[in-house]
């Protein structure tokens, strides 16, 4: 990902906001808003877990970047699932090489994916999406994404009949969990407040992507999983959200990006916003140039986040998870 203007190259510190000290008082600042409107709808009856601690049958694991993997019963989610983490400089002072070729490592991936009933595509950028056509035909797994997405995915490969296009605003029944699709935004760099590779591909199909510049954000989506019709996961794959989609969701595990600096009160008006989740899992945080296999180096973002998060909501629990490591409610 990178800046439309050249002359202002992402740095670590660059790539979701402003700099780590501007971020954080960016993200935690803002006095509290009046109540949203209230929820209709199957918003309105939404009640927190309740279980004991271990007891929700969901399993989290972070495969770092926004890559995640939600297990239970039988199923297995996959969330932007990107592990073959080649090396772009997004986090160098230099900012990113947006010549960079798009390569997928087998050998990096199978160890830690092998199945999959569904995939869920965030947004369009390479560090999100470009191991998923790998993915889908190894696992099988339905893809859900915009139209943009798909586009890109079937030009990279990706069998358009494992695609479920959605746009926002869709409530997907599975065999014992729930879906629901909202829009939502990316986070937003430099003085001028531009996205990353922005850009749509809807129509027909683009030239096959050869490079991290190719793949462009192609709209921001958000997902809540429901299992059970008890137990609910927001996911979020970046520093910005759009308040009135996530209002009354009241969800029990939130799925929270780092960064946000040039976002208002980003933390402060999510928290609100989702009545102060019970958990709170960062995301995003690491410097992806490193190997998944090895100890995830933060970019600056993550004690930002979680001061933020603190001062917000002060019983939501923050719990960060190092690469492959596992989170059960």
């Amino acid at each position: 990902m990178t800046s439309n203007d050249r002359r202002l190259p992402l740095t670590r510190r660059g790539l979701l906001g402003a700099s780590t000290a501007v971020a954080t008082a960016a993200i935690a600042g803002g006095a509290a808003r009046p109540a949203n409107a209230a929820p209709t709808g199957s918003r309105a009856a939404a009640r927190r877990w309740t279980g004991a601690a271990g007891s929700s049958g969901v399993r989290l694991r972070w495969l770092g970047n926004n890559a995640w993997e939600i297990t239970f019963g039988t199923t297995t989610i996959l969330i932007d699932p990107w592990l073959t983490r080649f090396k772009t400089g997004t986090y160098t002072p230099e900012g990113i090489r947006d010549d960079t070729p798009l390569t997928v490592d087998p050998a990096k991936i199978d160890p830690h994916v092998s199945r999959a009933n569904l995939i869920l595509v965030c947004h369009g950028h390479y560090d999100h999406m470009s191991d998923v056509p790998y993915i889908a035909a190894r696992t099988g797994a339905t893809v859900l994404g915009t139209e943009s997405h798909h586009n890109m995915l079937r030009a990279l490969g990706t069998p358009p009949s494992q695609f479920c296009t959605v746009r926002g605003g869709e409530y997907l029944q599975y065999d014992g969990y729930t879906v629901e699709v909202f829009q939502s935004l990316h986070s937003m760099t430099g003085p001028s407040k531009q996205v990353p590779y922005p850009g749509t591909r809807p129509g027909t199909l683009p030239p096959r992507p050869q490079t991290v510049a190719d793949l462009v954000e192609g709209e921001t989506l958000a997902y809540q999983i429901t299992v059970g019709e008890r137990f609910r996961i927001l996911v979020l794959s970046t520093a910005n959200f759009v308040e009135r989609e996530l209002a009354g969701l009241r969800p029990d595990v939130a799925i929270v990006a780092a960064g946000g600096g040039t976002v208002h009160d980003y933390v402060g008006r999510l928290m609100r916003t989702l009545d102060y989740p019970t958990w709170v899992l960062p995301s995003h945080w690491d410097d992806f140039d490193y190997p998944l296999d090895q100890p995830a180096i933060d970019w600056g973002g993550l004690q930002p986040l979680r001061d933020a998060v603190k001062t917000a909501s002060p019983n939501t629990k923050f719990v960060k998870l190092d690469h492959l490591q596992t989170f059960t409610p």
